[in-house]
């Protein structure tokens, strides 16, 4: 053994005894396997070996293993040695890994996309030669199971397996994160080797697809072999880890300066805030108060409560807009996904249900499957801008419905079982079947979207381009005016200074309901649901539900906290109850009873319609109980016409009837149940 690597074994020895003596005891009493060693310690001990460490990281890891190894421990027991708090200097971004870096010890951190399943892998084998019975000992280092070649007695191959030595590995695909990109780059991966330890299931969980970590290892070339069986002259890039250590990565990962936080302070006590940040949202858009109010508390967004039943109430509030094209929906999505520090921006037709939540892919280095993430599984504690909802497939689509309001994603395919976390701000756009907005047809019959998933939606706002010469001048002018300047004059807040605003609020203020805020909502709440008229039918229309009272709930809470305020006040709830009848008006106006009706977005049929079903079934019942099975449709439309039912309707009913099966036609002019 070489001279420096005893000395090395003697003085890491030497440190363990000084430094970690309490740490090897803890780990003995749990059963640990590892011990974590922080790189600074090791640093103010002894310089030139910390050093060493960084230019020789795989001889000087084993070396400071055999001088554990040494050490008198009870049960002959062995440690993996972990890093952290390795220097700045060592810090890679995933994009500038090079050539150089192979064999060194370096941190790098991104998004896992992709783990594989923990599989056993050999890291030693013993043969014993059949002629002479000599033990064998082979390290398994390379990808390919290795047999001795020869014994010293003189024998060639067919060598007997005594025993493996096995530890379990795994392979996780680790993704630049957005917030490290600049303009539109790719992000780019890198392969990590995980193994032992590290995998053990209590660590497992720290990898799960989704997840930001900080990866520390040594950077090694894995060979590539081509068709013919021959290596290439290229190499893949892996990293083996040493240490994974995860980080939590959220909306507001931000360095805020404490000038900044001064900034921020005073900003809070300015009384045109609300306004002022209001017109900072897409100020290239011109109109769209009301939306950019609501977009705006999206991005501060509710408070998560954790039930004491364990069931946890969301604080997402998630937004949908529908409209007409070339009315600035897709623009409003893109400033918004720019915006959030964490966000991503998927466009309909070209994303699937694996690509939104999660999916299930055969990994070719392990032989296993591995689950890769979507967009709302990495854009957790973030905001996931959906374009062209309505153009996704059917299957695609009934993935977001756990996401959108239990908030994780469920896996269950080939042999994995898994639950995701989806944390997600969803905000998305779609376009009705006839391009143009209908005021008169509920939005379910406009959009090619289940009424269960529009109705997970906190606000759903129409967005129509309709011809008015004095609003039609403010936008030639607002469009012409920011063709000429290219910049906003109006900006009144810097950009960069609100997000770091919302991020400041999203970290630190959980705002609580008043009771006079509680009584307001209450008070909204129950007078509206109280007001609708009974129709034809006996069927009272429902104007507001639970689900928009959670809503208003959320925006409030949001509205406090755009103030830094813990306290959620009766300006808040106004606030809040504004927007959500604004809302209401614009999507759930019945134009026939001129009633407030949620069945209009929530169901396929407003109730007035379905009143008007109640009527028809009625009368073919009565009918029937007189007249025998065989009714004449002329008999039941003089019924429904005296019930204030017209003929054109009674026509249309009986067709909805024929075509779902209640009904059929055994002769012209007549109907039967069936």
């Amino acid at each position: 053994m070489p001279k420096d690597a005893i000395d090395q074994i003697e003085r890491f020895k030497e440190f363990i005894e000084t430094v970690y003596t309490k740490e090897i005891h803890a780990a003995l009493k749990k059963g640990s396997k590892a011990i974590i060693i922080d790189f600074l310690e090791l640093s103010k001990f002894d310089v030139e070996l910390s050093e060493q460490f960084l230019n020789e990281p795989y001889e000087s890891l084993q070396n400071a293993e055999l001088a554990i190894d040494q050490l008198e421990l009870p049960g002959k027991k062995t440690f993996n040695i972990h890093f952290i708090n390795i220097p700045n200097s060592q810090t890679r971004p995933i994009r500038n890994i090079r050539s150089i870096d192979l064999d060194n010890l370096i941190a790098v951190e991104g998004i896992v996309r992709q783990a594989s399943d923990v599989r056993p892998q050999v890291i030693s084998a013993k043969f014993e030669c059949p002629t002479c019975g000599n033990i064998l000992s082979i390290l398994q280092i390379d990808q390919a199971f290795k047999e001795p070649t020869r014994c010293s007695c003189g024998r060639k191959g067919h060598f007997k397996l005594l025993k493996k030595e096995m530890i379990d590995a795994q392979r996780i695909i680790l993704e630049e994160s957005p917030d490290m990109l600049e303009g539109g780059s790719q992000p780019k991966r890198l392969q990590v080797f995980v193994q032992d330890d590290l995998v053990e299931p209590r660590m497992e969980q720290k990898t799960t697809p989704g997840t930001k970590v900080r990866v520390i290892g040594i950077l090694k070339e894995v060979p590539i072999i081509l068709r013919t069986g021959a290596q290439s002259r290229n190499f893949e890039l892996a990293l083996e880890a040493n240490n994974i250590e995860p980080i939590q990565e959220a909306f507001e990962e931000l360095d805020i300066s404490e000038e900044e936080l001064e900034t921020i302070k005073v900003m809070s006590k300015d009384k045109d805030l609300f306004k002022k940040l209001t017109k900072a949202i897409a100020p290239s858009i011109y109109g769209y108060k009301e939306i950019k109010a609501s977009l705006l508390l999206q991005l501060f967004g509710g408070t998560r409560k954790i039930m004491t039943d364990g069931v946890a109430r969301r604080g997402d509030i998630h937004i949908l807009l529908v409209g007409d094209p070339g009315a600035g929906k897709s623009q409003l999505l893109q400033f918004i996904s720019k915006y959030a520090p964490k966000a991503r921006y998927i466009s309909g037709k070209g994303a699937s249900g694996a690509g939104l939540t999660a999916t299930v892919v055969k990994d070719e280095v392990l032989r296993g499957w591995s689950l890769e993430a979507g967009a709302m599984v990495l854009a957790n504690n973030g905001i996931c801008a959906i374009d062209e909802l309505d153009k996704m497939t059917t299957e695609d689509r009934s993935a977001l419905h756990e996401a959108l309001e239990q908030q994780t994603v469920t896996i269950s395919k080939a042999n994995i079982q898994a639950t995701l976390r989806a944390e997600t701000t969803v905000l998305a756009a779609a376009n009705p079947k006839l391009s143009r907005f209908d005021p008169y047809t509920p939005i379910p019959a406009q959009i090619d979207l289940p009424p269960t998933l529009i109705n997970r939606f906190d606000l759903i706002f129409p967005i129509r381009d309709l011809p008015n010469r004095d609003t039609d001048e403010k936008i030639a002018g607002h469009i012409l005016k920011i063709h000429r300047e290219k910049e906003s004059s109006e900006q009144l807040v810097e950009p960069e200074l609100m997000k770091k605003y919302i991020a400041y609020a999203k970290k630190n203020i959980k705002p609580k309901m008043s009771d006079v805020a509680a009584r307001e909502i209450q008070d909204f709440y129950v007078t509206l649901r109280n007001t609708a008229q009974v129709g034809e039918g006996g069927v009272r229309s429902i104007p507001i539900s639970a689900r928009q009272l959670e809503a208003i709930v959320r925006l409030s809470e949001a509205s406090a906290k755009l103030r830094l305020s813990m306290k959620v006040t009766k300006e808040d709830a106004k606030l809040a109850i504004d927007l959500t009848k604004f809302c209401l008006t614009q999507i759930g106006m019945d134009q026939e009873t001129g009633q407030i009706d949620i069945d209009r977005f929530s169901t396929s049929m407003p109730s007035s319609e379905r009143n008007k079903i109640v009527i028809i079934k009625e009368i073919i019942s009565n009918l029937e109980q007189e007249k025998g099975k065989s009714i004449a449709i002329e008999d039941i439309s003089t019924e429904a016409i005296e019930k204030g039912v017209s003929e054109d309707k009674v026509e249309d009913i009986i067709e909805k009837l024929k075509r779902s099966g209640d009904l059929f036609e055994p002769k012209r002019g007549y109907i039967q149940k069936i």
